[in-house]
């Protein structure tokens, strides 16, 4: 068994397949992956990681009363992001940022994964082709995946604080197998909360220059091939050191730290943009 710990649903206990996985280099390497891409650049304060996010799921998934196989499935389900999270999408130009899904499998075919679900009694293919409700629904559901990034990504934004996160989980329940809230003003604040999440910390023109800005750099040393697509699947930091080997690298990095042209980046660079997203919790 392993326990593990986490700010907004406390202490659990795991199986050993957890652990395993956990050991995995597929699953470290998301330690060195920010969930907020290369925000961290500009703004410290926002520098958790994707492997806190698939703990985070994996412990709701448990809470919700997910099955073993479920709760393995949030675990795994990020493993297939690039190195700073969705700049890959704006790298290899995929406008609905599921760039990560489309090579989810053979991320995971590649990796240690399979062997260790073996030996646990599980097969791979349960993972690939299983259909989890409690983890993923489609926009504009709520589930496990979007509500644990909805209440972490909005604790480390500033949005909301830490307790007012876990006050809203005391109102969730399963309703058909799918997550729902009980309360009508939590239904409502989570929306709201999504929305705010949206406007003022994925949309905010600091943090849109330094993902856009970041992508511009990968894109321009892959096309002189100085970074190949395989470099993309290291941690945030082995590839900022790979781009600063360069002297053009160490300078570009340091500039976007600095914020320069940053006003003209904005009206004319290659912004991202960002993919339009509406909550709608399900009201039981």
């Amino acid at each position: 068994m392993i326990q593990l710990s986490d700010f907004l649903y406390g202490k659990m206990e795991f199986e050993q397949v957890f652990e395993d996985l956990l050991n995995t280099d597929a699953l470290r390497r998301l330690a060195g992956i920010h969930q907020s891409g290369a925000i961290f650049l500009v703004n410290p304060d926002i520098c958790h990681s994707r492997l806190e996010h698939a703990i985070g799921v994996t412990m709701l998934v448990k809470k919700m009363g997910g099955s073993v196989l479920e709760q393995i499935a949030g675990l795994l389900h990020d493993v297939s992001h690039t190195a700073f999270s969705h700049v890959g999408d704006y790298v290899f130009g995929n406008a609905d940022e599921d760039y990560h899904e489309k090579v989810f499998a053979e991320v995971i075919y590649r990796s240690e994964i399979p062997d260790v679900l073996l030996k646990h009694g599980y097969d791979v293919n349960q993972i690939l082709y299983g259909t989890f409700d409690i983890l993923e629904q489609p926009l504009p559901s709520l589930c496990a995946d979007r509500l644990d990034y909805t209440l972490r990504d909005g604790v480390h934004g500033g949005i909301i604080s830490r307790q007012r996160a876990r006050e809203f989980l005391t109102s969730i329940v399963l309703n058909d197998g799918k997550i729902a809230v009980n309360v009508d003003a939590e239904a409502n604040w989570i929306n709201e909360i999504f929305e705010k999440l949206n406007n003022e910390v994925f949309k905010l023109p600091l943090h849109l220059y330094a993902n856009g800005k970041i992508a511009e750099l990968i894109k321009k040393f892959l096309d002189k091939g100085l970074l190949t697509e395989s470099d993309m699947f290291k941690t945030d930091t082995l590839l900022l050191n790979k781009i600063r080997t360069t002297y053009a690298g160490y300078e570009a990095i340091k500039s976007i730290k600095q914020l320069k042209g940053f006003a003209e980046f904005m009206r004319h660079g290659a912004v991202p943009k960002i993919k339009a997203r509406t909550l709608k919790a399900m009201l039981v």
